[in-house]
C-alpha cells in the first residue's frame, strides 16, 4: 500500500534524478585518486586497488541482501536509512589513518550506495503504465550523469584540496540529499508480510521462473561490460598516448557524460512499444563503435570522445528497456527483481575493469576494443536468438 500522495510531478522526477546521480557517486569518487589515499592510509600500491574493488563488492552485497527489502520495508525509511550510514561511512572515510579500517569503510559505503536501487523501484511503482519507461529513463539519466561525473569531480577536488576533501564534500551530499527526500519523498509501504530469510531465498524462484530477466540482466551486463573497459582505459590512454593532463581527461569525461540524454529517449521509445528495435539497435551500435577503433584512422582524441558519448548512449538505451520489461514482470516484486538486474549488471562492469588493465598493459588499446566490442555482440547475437522472449 503507499500513501496517498503518489503523484510523480515532474520535480519529482527531477528529484529523483538529482538524488540517484548524487548517491551512485560514491561508488566512484575513490577510483581516480587511489594513488593519492594509498600511502596516506598506510595501504602498499599492490593492496591500494582494494579500495575501488571493496566498494563495488559492497554495492553487489548490497543490491542482494539490502535492496529486497524495498519489498517489505517501507521505502521511504530504508532510503532514509541508508543515506544516513552513507554520511557516517563516508565521513569515516574521510578522517580515516589506518588502511585497515579505510577498507572496511569502503565496503560499507558500498553497501550503503545501495540507496539508489530503492528509489527506481519507488519511482516505477509511482508511474502510470503509460510513463513508465519515461520516468525510469528520466532519473537512469541522472544516474549515469552522476557515474561519469563523479571520477572528473573527484579529481579536480583533490587536486585543490586533497583527497580527504572528496569525502568531507560526498558526506555533506549525502546530508544535503536526506533532508531534501525526507521533505519530499512520498512513503510507500510494500504489500509483503514474509521474513526476510524468504525474501532472501526468493531470488532464486525470481530468477528461475522470468526467462527475461536472465535475459535483460546478461545484455545489460555485457554492455556495462564494454562501458567499464572504455572508462578505465580512456584515461590511461588520453594520459599516455596523447599526454593530456588530469583537467582536460576531466573535460573528456564531462563530453561523454552528453550520452546519458539517451535514458529519457530510451523510456519514450519503450512506451510507445519499438523495445526491440531499441535493443537491437543499442546492442549493435554499441559494439560496432567500440570495433571501428582498431582502424589506425579512428584512434585520435575526437575519435575517442565520440566514442564516448556513443557508448555511453548506446548502454543507457538498453538499460532503460530492460528495466521497462523487468518491472513488468511482477509489480510486487520490483525490489527485488531490480535487485537482481543490477547486482548482474555490476558483475558485468566488475569484470570490465577488473581485466581492463591487463588487456591495456598486453595489447594496448587494440584488445580494449575487442574485448569492448565482442562483449555487446556476444549479447547481440543472444537477442536476435531470443528477443521474443525478452
Amino acid at each position: 500500500m503507499t500513501s496517498a500522495k503518489t503523484t510523480l510531478t515532474p520535480a519529482l522526477v527531477g528529484l529523483f534524478a538529482l538524488a540517484c546521480g548524487v548517491v551512485v557517486g560514491n561508488l566512484y569518487y575513490g577510483q581516480p585518486i587511489i594513488a593519492l589515499i594509498a600511502p596516506d592510509v598506510g595501504l602498499s600500491k599492490e593492496t591500494a586497488s582494494l579500495i575501488v574493488s571493496l566498494t563495488q563488492i559492497g554495492y553487489g552485497l548490497g543490491l542482494l541482501f539490502i535492496v529486497p527489502l524495498a519489498d517489505r520495508t517501507e521505502n521511504r525509511r530504508l532510503t532514509l536509512v541508508l543515506l544516513a550510514a552513507a554520511f557516517l561511512s563516508l565521513l569515516m572515510a574521510a578522517v580515516a589513518t589506518n588502511g585497515i579500517l579505510f577498507l572496511i569503510v569502503s565496503l560499507l559505503i558500498g553497501l550503503a550506495t545501495v540507496a539508489v536501487q530503492v528509489l527506481i523501484p519507488l519511482a516505477a511503482h509511482m508511474a502510470s503504465d503509460e510513463k513508465r519507461g519515461q520516468i525510469v529513463g528520466n532519473i537512469m539519466g541522472g544516474l549515469v550523469l552522476g557515474i561519469l561525473l563523479s571520477r572528473p569531480l573527484s579529481s579536480l577536488i583533490a587536486d585543490h584540496f586533497g583527497w580527504r576533501a572528496v569525502y568531507f564534500t560526498a558526506a555533506a551530499f549525502m546530508v544535503l540529499m536526506g533532508g531534501l527526500l525526507a521533505l519530499t519523498l512520498p512513503s510507500r509501504q510494500p504489500e509483503h508480510k514474509v521474513t526476510y530469510v524468504r525474501l532472501i531465498h526468493s531470488l532464486t524462484v525470481l530468477w528461475r521462473a522470468h526467462p527475461a530477466l536472465r535475459l535483460r540482466t546478461l545484455f545489460q551486463a555485457c554492455m556495462f561490460c564494454a562501458f567499464s573497459l572504455f572508462w578505465t582505459v580512456a584515461p590511461l590512454e588520453l594520459a599516455s598516448r596523447f599526454h593530456l593532463t588530469q583537467t582536460q581527461i576531466a573535460l573528456f569525461a564531462l563530453v561523454g557524460a552528453t550520452g546519458a540524454l539517451a535514458a529519457p529517449l530510451s523510456g519514450r521509445l519503450a512506451d510507445a512499444g519499438h523495445t526491440v528495435k531499441a535493443t537491437f539497435g543499442a546492442l549493435a551500435v554499441g559494439a560496432a563503435a567500440m570495433l571501428i577503433t582498431l582502424l589506425p584512422a579512428m584512434r585520435g582524441v575526437i575519435v575517442l570522445a565520440l566514442l564516448g558519448v556513443v557508448l555511453d548512449f548506446c548502454v543507457q538505451m538498453n538499460m532503460v528497456q530492460g528495466q521497462r520489461a523487468i518491472y513488468a514482470l511482477d509489480p510486487l516484486s520490483r525490489g527485488r527483481v531490480n535487485g537482481i538486474y543490477m547486482a548482474g549488471i555490476f558483475t558485468g562492469g566488475a569484470i570490465g575493469s577488473a581485466v581492463a588493465s591487463t588487456l591495456y598493459e598486453s595489447g594496448g588499446w587494440e584488445y580494449v576494443a575487442l574485448a569492448g566490442g565482442l562483449a555487446p555482440l556476444l549479447a547481440l547475437v543472444v537477442f536476435v536468438m531470443n528477443h521474443k522472449r525478452a
